[in-house]
């Protein structure tokens, strides 16, 4: 953290740190304690990507634009990294745990920071929830098949509850470590798959890079139609990787950590997906790349795992299938460790701010954000405890509705934070920072974001599995049901509560500890 404050009358930097905030040890998190490559872990563990090449891939190519897949995920991935421009330029100037919160609130004023706050926090909380229903689902499935284990859902959700909530009250670099061992298996498995097809020169119709990659296969169908469709599963399988920013306090050297493994993490995701997508069309022919999806994954798409693990069976072999069934496992429960975490060190920075509970702000003798973690955990169990009581799907309702959920919510807030980035520059020039990552970048990444956000409410349906009844989720814009609205419109809801509380808590005691924040 800094050890300066913003002037809340003239933007310009004030000491004393306030006392309250930041100069209590039992308020700081442990120093020193990740790297750049530990950071890379949390992030790129937190978009799961063999959950994302057995899930979101195969609908991708099946109902959006087949061989063109490939392409919307390098496409997404460009955007992404235009945003990380402006994202890297504003973490030198600022290094606190908020990450989003702290960039907006620098730029935009500290009630709007507030009120992005709450919206990220949403974000962090339902993806959190997502992976722990689908995670009972893909367990208590494959303990019935493989292991002669049948129980229901909810035990396995509780054991790997217990597991994060543990972990996640340890030294920060306990969780690295062990995200570290558990995603290098994961992207070795997908690399073996993607290079063993292309060194076998694919299927039926070869290599085809223009099938894939042209302008007009990635956009084939139009923006509103089958192209929108593999860009909005393409925008939510990045989700996660904007958390560099959270572990710059704990991190070593943070003004260089950070924009490193943002850009490390945003390539690493956008080449993986790109190359074993890729990888997977050549294998199903180009030509007949969606067809072959439905043939293999069953006609309404039942089982779009079967594809990815047909792809590894014929080009590696049967055991290498075997062993991805099982890492999907450990990729769910990397994802949960790694939003648990981040998740965590929201609540802890919202309450060191003075914008929740002040007890929630207190690390452990670990230097971990013990109440906070606490405080997620507690909230995660509320919400499956409702879900289970009411009889809901864990894949259909708890994974779906809030992944869905999820995206929407985080690709809302980077739009924010890019233009807090050009209005933060406005007002601070940066001797060492030119028009590129102060104008241009943030302007592309507001037009990227922007029609990511329409792409994604637009296919909510289609995404959440919330289409109004005898509509076709597909073929229709915002054809939702009551849920689906719902869904959709809290984003909006909880930032308008979060600017209330930013208005509210300005005019309170805690204006000193909100100037901290973006300090």
């Amino acid at each position: 953290m800094a050890d300066r404050t913003t002037s809340r009358n003239h933007g310009t930097p004030t000491d004393p740190t306030p006392p309250g905030a930041l100069g209590d040890e039992r308020h700081r998190l442990a120093r020193n304690s990740i790297g750049v490559a530990g950071i890379v872990f949390f992030v790129v563990a937190a978009a799961a990507p063999l959950v994302g090449m057995t899930g979101a891939v195969p609908v991708a190519i099946g109902l959006g634009n087949g061989a063109g897949a490939p392409g919307a995920y390098l496409a997404v991935g460009i955007v992404l990294l235009v945003f990380s421009v402006g994202y890297a330029a504003m973490s030198h100037h600022v290094t606190n745990t908020g990450a989003f919160f702290a960039y907006v609130g620098r730029g935009l004023g500290l009630t709007t920071g507030v009120g992005s706050a709450f919206v990220s926090l949403l974000a962090y909380l339902t993806i959190q929830l997502a992976i722990f229903g689908f995670f009972g689902g893909v367990v208590g499935a494959q303990a019935a098949a493989q292991l002669g284990i049948d129980l229901p859902w909810y035990v396995w959700v509780l054991l790997a509850w217990v597991l994060v909530l543990g972990l996640s009250l340890l030294k920060v670099d306990v969780g690295a470590k062990l995200l570290g061992v558990l995603l290098t298996l994961e992207l070795l498995s997908l690399l073996v798959v993607g290079v063993a097809v292309v060194v076998r020169g694919g299927g039926p119709d070869g290599l085809d890079l223009a099938a894939s990659f042209s302008p007009a296969a990635v956009f084939a169908g139009g923006f509103a139609g089958s192209a929108g469709i593999a860009l909005a599963f393409a925008f939510a399988s990045f989700i996660g990787f904007e958390a560099t920013a959270i572990y710059g306090e704990e991190s070593r050297d943070p003004k260089r950590a950070v924009p490193l493994a943002t850009y490390i993490a945003v390539g690493l995701i956008t080449v993986l997906f790109a190359l074993v997508s890729f990888a997977m069309v050549s294998a199903l022919g180009a030509a007949t790349a969606a067809d072959e999806v439905f043939a293999r994954a069953g006609g309404m798409l039942e089982d779009p795992a079967a594809v990815l693990f047909s792809v590894t069976e014929e080009f590696v072999g049967a055991w290498l299938a075997d062993v991805m069934a099982w890492l999907v496992v450990t990729s769910l429960f990397a994802g949960l460790l790694a939003f648990q975490n981040s998740a965590a060190r929201y609540v802890f920075s919202m309450a060191r701010a003075g914008v929740l509970p002040g007890p929630l702000s207190r690390v452990n003798r670990r230097g971990a954000p013990g109440a906070a973690s606490l405080a997620v955990a507690v909230v995660t169990a509320v919400v499956i405890l409702w879900f289970l009581v009411r009889g809901l799907d864990p894949v259909a309702n708890l994974f779906f509705w809030m992944s869905a959920l999820a995206v929407l919510s985080i690709v809302l807030v980077e739009v924010l934070v890019s233009v807090a980035v050009i209005a933060f520059f406005r007002r601070h020039p940066a001797r060492d920072a030119g028009p590129w990552p102060t104008v241009v970048a943030p302007v592309l990444a507001i037009v990227g974001m922007a029609a990511g956000a329409y792409l994604l409410a637009a296919k909510f349906a289609l995404l959440a599995g919330t289409a109004a009844e005898g509509s076709d989720p597909v073929a229709e814009q915002f054809a939702l049901n009551a849920t689906g609205w719902s869904l959709v419109l809290l984003p909006f809801v909880v930032f308008a509560a979060g600017l209330v509380v930013g208005r509210l808590r300005r005019r309170a005691e805690h204006e000193e500890a909100l100037a901290d924040l973006v300090s």
